[in-house]
């Protein structure tokens, strides 16, 4: 009875990726043909904006969009041409038949039904249920989230080089003069004051407020970077900051904005200021590129060459993992460490393309390693017995690099493998570990499959990319 209730599951599992599939190849005939008719007209420009809306997916990876503000084209009134409008006909049947498998798909594919719910709201950004879905609310005619509100309301817009900021103030900014302590100053003079980080700039976005000695546009475009981060972790771990109640009452539009709390970043001017105001919290700073502390609920970061985007993700993935719900002291010390470090290893592979970000990948990230430490050096420490490393074991264990490698490998293989089947169950994992609750087995219970019969599967798994 088990079994056959599992492998209905995985049915179901599988039936909505094809539909999602099927459904995604009917509207690229539709828009391959109405480039062709522009093509035919000598609308080039039209015919390839059509073509290349759709990226390629591919299995190994997850494809990702972010959904710009509606407050980037709030002032824009300029009137679409014909084929756009032709266009949006077609992107508003779509979204229409997006909402509905997300709907069908709830149950069995949580994370991938609040995914559709946003591509839904890329093709018809007016599309009510799932606007309200994703936590919109309408004010002025426009789509916005309650932070957006409340900065509305305050009398402040939104600029791309200088963040929030009132509007009396935007031209003046954009001619040179910044406004500090009480007056308006040069832009050189507000420099040399906030070059002290205890009076540096203070960069509030909806989730993130970013303190640096920098300058406010370095602010302003590490916010951004983390803002879309923040988007893209969201829609793939959805399910845990949500409960299966949750979210279903969220995926119907019934649910009350959430209120996003903010995670403090600090980025220092330069490296030599990072070392030195973290050393003696960390003695080995200087080997780091970014780090997070849960103590402070702070992540730390420097400007400059060194700093590299995958240190990034992977240090705010940990303050993401940590800060959005409630979670237990000294996660992880006593085991089920690993995946901490694989899932953050993981975020390290988001890359942005045209228009769209992907996820993992046979040859992105930590993965090629993973793969060759496992097939052609033949290392590998068997889940039973990695699940039972806690944080200090794993990091005093003479094998940490591959260790490392490993974690990283099994993250892809727990998102991707089989079409992301173990995607939800690993998230319901991380959500145990963070809150106290997982055991050795807990892994093993969540996705319905004894420790080697996943060693077993990762091995296939990895030889299926080389």
């Amino acid at each position: 009875m088990v079994l056959s209730l599992a492998m209905l599951a995985a049915t179901l599992r599988a039936g909505v990726i094809q539909e999602r599939d099927e459904l995604y190849a009917a509207y690229a005939a539709k828009l391959d043909t109405l480039a062709e008719t522009y093509e035919r007209d000598g609308d080039m420009e039209a015919a390839e904006t059509l073509r290349g809306w759709l990226p390629e997916r591919r299995a190994d990876q997850l494809t990702l969009f972010v959904v710009p503000s509606a407050l980037a084209d709030a002032d824009s009134d300029d009137k679409p041409a014909a084929w756009q409008e032709r266009w949006q006909q077609l992107r508003n049947q779509q979204a229409e038949a997006l909402v509905a498998l997300a709907q069908q798909a709830v149950d069995e594919r949580p994370s991938l039904a609040y995914q559709l719910v946003v591509e839904a709201v890329r093709e018809n950004p007016e599309h009510q249920l799932a606007r309200r879905a994703l936590g919109y609310v309408q004010y002025r005619d426009l789509w916005l989230t309650p932070f957006e509100i409340r900065q509305l309301k305050a009398g402040r817009t939104w600029h791309e080089r200088f963040g929030w900021l009132p509007r009396a103030h935007v031209e003046r900014y954009e001619q040179g003069q910044r406004f500090a302590l009480g007056r308006w100053m040069s832009a050189d003079e507000e420099a040399e004051l906030r070059g002290d980080l205890r009076r540096g700039w203070s960069v509030e976005t909806e989730h993130y407020k970013i303190t640096t000695n920098h300058s406010l546009e370095e602010g302003v475009a590490l916010a951004r970077r983390l803002e879309t981060l923040y988007d893209l972790w969201q829609q793939v771990f959805i399910t845990y900051l949500m409960s299966e109640t949750e979210l279903k009452r969220q995926l119907s539009g019934r649910a009350r904005p959430r209120i996003a709390r903010q995670h403090e970043v600090v980025y220092y001017r330069t490296r030599d200021e990072y070392n030195a105001a973290l050393r003696s919290a960390q003695p080995q700073i200087d080997i780091t590129l970014g780090i997070y502390f849960d103590q402070t609920r702070s992540a730390y970061f420097f400007a400059g060459e060194e700093q590299a985007p995958g240190t990034l993700y992977h240090e705010a993935t940990h303050q993401l993992f940590g800060e959005t719900r409630r979670t237990a002291p000294r996660v992880a010390r006593d085991d089920n460490f690993w995946i901490v470090e694989g899932i953050a290893c993981y975020m390290e592979s988001l890359a942005e393309h045209d228009g769209y970000y992907t996820l993992g990948g046979a040859n992105a990230g930590r993965v090629p390693a993973a793969r060759h430490r496992l097939l052609v050096d033949e290392s590998y420490v068997p889940l039973s017995e990695l699940v039972g490393f806690g944080m200090e074991d794993l990091q005093h264990d003479q094998r940490i690099a591959m260790l490392y490698s490993q974690s990283a490998g099994l993250a892809d293989f727990l998102m991707h493998a089989d079409d992301g089947r173990y995607r939800d169950a690993l998230a319901g994992y991380l959500a145990a570990i963070y809150g106290g609750r997982a055991s050795e087995g807990t892994l093993a219970e969540l996705t319905g499959k004894e420790y080697e019969a996943l060693d077993c599967a990762y091995r296939q798994y990895m030889e299926a990319g080389e």
